[in-house]
């Protein structure tokens, strides 16, 4: 799988954001996890130890050990076990269950299989270790995760995949926003491969309520950009559809007769006040074309940077707490954004949890803006 681009950090970080708890986020690429070799990651401003097992299983434990909070992985990985390096003490990682005490002798009676280093669900995908973070304070998982870990949509065997990274200096609600906000781009995407300010037109677009989410519903991509206009080549009606659902995921499908396009990018919180965003896709367009994965890595790259800069120019604006707003149609999906999140924590909060809440959507509507 061939990887876009890993861009680096930025040094100013904008106010914190209420977190989702209760869901699936992606830790890092799997390609990173090797048996015997333990990778640290952050999600939710919680710092986590990711391995594999010997036999190819993926795991997730917060790094840090139950007994004096050092960080398991400055210990020992095997393969099977992991050992901290202050008193020994040895886990199974995927449960988390403390399997050895050495410093215990025939006068104790604790029995160390009663101890557990905090271990949470985790899935490979896509080439993601997705780990599922449960609310604090809500104990060990007995039950499992209620919802399914995503996967991004393919529709045929054969096609061809990349994937981008890049950390934001931002919320996740600003990163969020930024995402889904359709009118940025002749500003912000300025380029003779993508649109400039002079191709800005009028739109409308239908949005439909789905799950936890919305869509925007089935249509011909923009004319004015140039990527859609290259599908043109096959002869054939090219169709878009667009989803976001909480807590974090936009996914973008793209069909031309038989041949498609499909991306899922996520914006994951990796503490109150940062985040990163991830994007995975697959296509068959253009399928049999030498060299379209690099050119498709050039361009994404440059595409996702255009955003990190503007994302750093907004956070030292950020730091000084202006007021802001949101307007309608253009900003339209971010008030819904903000909608379900407050109904999916109201939700959590309430006794008992899971309480269906309301949509702000009563039906489809249809949006009008230039861009």
């Amino acid at each position: 799988m061939a990887r876009l681009t890993n861009i680096q950090p930025a040094p100013v970080t904008g106010p914190a954001a209420t977190l989702i708890y209760d869901d699936w986020y992606p830790a890092l690429r799997t390609d990173r996890l090797r048996a015997g070799k333990l990778v640290t990651a952050m999600l939710l401003d919680i710092p986590l130890a990711l391995g594999r097992l010997k036999n190819g299983k993926i795991f997730a434990m917060r790094d840090s050990c139950p007994h004096r909070g050092i960080p398991l992985s400055v210990g020992w990985f095997d393969g099977e076990r992991v050992t901290c390096r202050y008193h020994g003490w040895e886990f199974e990682p995927c449960g988390g269950q403390c399997q050895l005490i050495p410093s215990l002798s025939s006068h104790d009676h604790l029995d160390a299989t009663r101890i557990f280093a905090s271990a949470y669900p985790c899935e490979e995908r896509d080439g993601y270790a997705w780990v599922y973070i449960p609310a604090p304070g809500s104990g060990k998982l007995t039950q499992g995760p209620q919802r399914a870990v995503p996967e991004l949509a393919k529709f045929g065997p054969r096609y061809r995949s990349a994937h981008l990274t890049a950390d934001l200096p931002c919320n996740v609600d600003h990163g969020i926003i930024g995402l889904m906000d359709p009118a940025h781009g002749p500003f912000v995407h300025q380029a003779w491969w993508w649109r400039s300010r002079a191709s800005i037109r009028e739109k409308t677009k239908r949005f439909e309520p789905i799950p936890e989410g919305f869509r925007m519903s089935a249509h011909a991509p923009s004319a004015n950009s140039a990527p859609y206009k290259l599908l043109g080549v096959y002869g054939q009606p090219v169709e878009t559809t667009i989803d976001f659902t909480l807590p974090n995921r936009r996914t973008e499908t793209i069909r031309c007769g038989d041949k498609w396009f499909s991306s899922l990018t996520t914006v994951t919180p990796v503490t109150s006040s940062t985040c990163r965003i991830d994007v995975i896709a697959a296509w068959n367009v253009f399928y049999r074309v030498p060299f379209v994965t690099p050119v498709a890595k050039f361009f994404g790259a440059r595409f996702v940077r255009q955003d990190q800069e503007t994302m750093i120019q907004q956070a030292e604006g950020l730091r000084h707490n202006p007021s802001l707003m949101l307007i309608d149609d253009a900003d339209k999906p971010a008030k819904w954004y903000f909608a379900l999140k407050q109904a999916r924590l109201e939700s959590q909060s309430a006794t008992p949890p899971g309480a269906e809440s309301k949509h702000p959507m009563d039906g489809p509507v249809e949006l009008h803006w230039r861009s």
